[in-house]
């Protein structure tokens, strides 16, 4: 009886704990046995495997289902492991509790342990002597903190999500959707003021999301509003972009590039680490050595000065080193596509259309307009 007491207290420490590193830890947690972590990683797989033989939006479709849907399974085993563990201690201490029948088995023990971890206080079945009322109170305190820890940390949750959507969403005038570097660059028409101003933008928005989801990374599964958009995808789109002005200006535009590039290159990194996901170089290539000329060539008309087409190419190798393995691997792990690096001919703006839209025909697609068209 006594090691089912003792198994029943490390099962409510073991959960307690996780609990406290998933939701209150404002940190990355490096240790590998968490039951987090073993969460995750089995109904992801299991998930994953079943989104792999879906296409289009029905692939999107469910997979937008498990950030939120991983989330309350997640409070619901912490919760079903408290009462479990609860159960454990009372009935390996001898389960002092007064039943009508005169038994209290394990059974009993769990009914309890449940009423009161909830603090429904019925009443049907009470506790008798010193320690089955200590656990019994310690058990109702810990019952009503963990609820309201959950429900604060519910819109503290979708409070980030909502922040991350915003500048994912605002991409969509500016790079297309899905979005592209050379689209992105396109679009401003050589502007490198305002190409400045959103560089910077993206800078605190990849802080931000370094902070929120190394301490939520559930997060990561959350899918964006539209099917060909994710953050992934804007991310990817900021780092190209970013290497892109690295390479082909100098000045103010390239220093904002840099420090761009730096903190998103940490946020996939980092991010990448959290979600124990190595490094894979692209296979395919994003960009084949035989497609570098034709970049530098549609990049000219932004107004970039491009080196020479071997510097360039190199130099846009070498960036491109230092991320993409990271994002290729993120993108696998968690079936998001990436952006393309070249124009992207035909685009489809959400902005542009709607369901009503689609059964005409013609009304979605559109050829990418002139930088100057209607004030884009």
């Amino acid at each position: 009886m006594i090691v089912v007491a003792i198994a029943g207290a490390v099962l409510v420490a073991i959960i307690m704990w996780d609990a406290f590193e998933a939701i209150v830890l404002p940190r990355r947690v490096t240790r590998r046995l968490r039951p987090t972590r073993l969460f995750y990683g089995s109904t992801w797989w299991i998930w994953s495997a079943v989104a792999r033989r879906l296409r289009g939006g029905q692939r999107e479709t469910y997979l937008s289902f498990y950030g939120p849907l991983s989330l309350l399974l997640l409070i619901s085993t912490w919760a079903a492991s408290l009462i479990a563990g609860f159960a454990m201690l009372q009935w390996g201490l001898g389960a002092h509790l007064a039943v009508a029948d005169g038994t209290a088995g394990f059974g009993i023990a769990l009914y309890v342990s449940g009423t009161t971890f909830f603090t429904l206080g019925l009443g049907d079945v009470t506790p008798i002597g010193p320690l089955a009322r200590a656990l019994t109170v310690l058990e109702a305190g810990t019952g009503l903190g963990f609820l309201a820890v959950v429900i604060s940390y519910l819109p503290v949750l979708y409070q980030s999500f909502s922040r991350r959507e915003v500048n994912i969403t605002l991409l969509d005038a500016r790079a297309g959707s899905p979005p592209s570097a050379t689209e992105l660059l396109l679009r401003h028409g050589g502007d490198l003021e305002a190409l400045t101003r959103l560089l910077g933008d993206w800078e605190r928005w990849s802080a931000e999301f370094l902070e929120s989801h190394l301490s939520y990374p559930v997060l990561s599964y959350f899918r964006s509003q539209h099917d060909n958009q994710s953050w992934l995808a804007a991310l990817t789109t900021m780092l190209d972009a970013s290497a892109l002005v690295i390479v082909g200006t100098d000045g103010k535009p390239a220093r904002q590039a840099q420090l761009t590039f730096a903190i998103a290159r940490h946020a996939v990194v980092d991010l990448a680490q959290v979600l124990r996901t190595p490094p894979r170089t692209p296979d395919p290539d994003r960009l084949p050595a035989g497609n570098v000329h034709a970049l530098a060539e549609s990049l000219a008309a932004t107004g970039l000065r491009l080196a020479p087409e071997d510097h360039f190419g190199e130099k846009l190798a070498a960036l491109r080193a230092m991320y993409e393995p990271y994002v290729n691997a993120l993108a696998d792990r968690l079936l998001m596509a990436l952006p393309a690096w070249g124009v992207v001919t035909v685009t489809h703006d959400n902005w542009k259309t709607s369901a009503w839209e689609r059964s005409s025909a013609g009304a979605a697609t559109r050829q990418r307009p002139d930088v100057h068209d209607e004030g884009l």
